[in-house]
């Protein structure tokens, strides 16, 4: 699957999402009001595939493109284990991954310690990285429902249908 067919997966799966792109790279957040202000925009995926956030990816390479996923604690844990918290001089978590890896389920190199997951070109991964991606987008689904019930008493959306991805 590259990195077109995975937005049009996510835009078709996931119901009030919306994403924003900046140089090349696609960031999905659950959105489903439209209305979230700036300091709330917080993706629960990225699709990147380049390497102008980090270099350790190897995203140059052709057609080469990293999914991110923001997992709960217990989804990260129960697939990669203890997330790294130890970094390098440039700042790259240390960890047994080899970041550059294709279709391998990896700790994020730079946000692994908040529980983001990696997988570069998805294939034989896929299934599992469906699944985990349906839990990253219910995680953020609860949080968002969560802040709106703080703020309002009231909760908007639901997860599940399909709905439009907006850029």
């Amino acid at each position: 699957m590259d990195a077109e067919e995975m937005k049009r997966y996510l835009r078709e799966t996931f119901a009030g999402i919306r994403a924003q792109e900046a140089n090349g790279d696609t960031f999905v957040t659950y959105d489903p009001d439209g209305d979230l202000p700036a300091d709330r925009w917080l993706p629960f995926a990225t699709i990147v595939t380049g390497d102008s956030y980090d270099t350790v990816s190897d995203l140059s390479r052709p057609g080469a493109y990293r999914l991110n996923m923001g997992l709960t604690k217990q989804a990260y844990t129960t697939h990669l284990g203890t997330a790294p918290i130890e970094r390098d001089a440039k700042g790259v978590l240390i960890s047994d991954a080899d970041y550059t890896a294709r279709d391998t389920l990896m700790p994020h190199p730079i946000y692994a310690n908040q529980h983001w997951a990696s997988v570069i070109n998805p294939e034989t991964t896929l299934a599992t990285t469906k699944r985990l991606l349906a839990e990253a987008y219910d995680f953020a689904v609860r949080k968002h429902g969560n802040h709106r019930t703080r703020r309002h008493g009231t909760s908007t959306g639901s997860p599940g249908a399909a709905g439009p991805l907006t850029t």
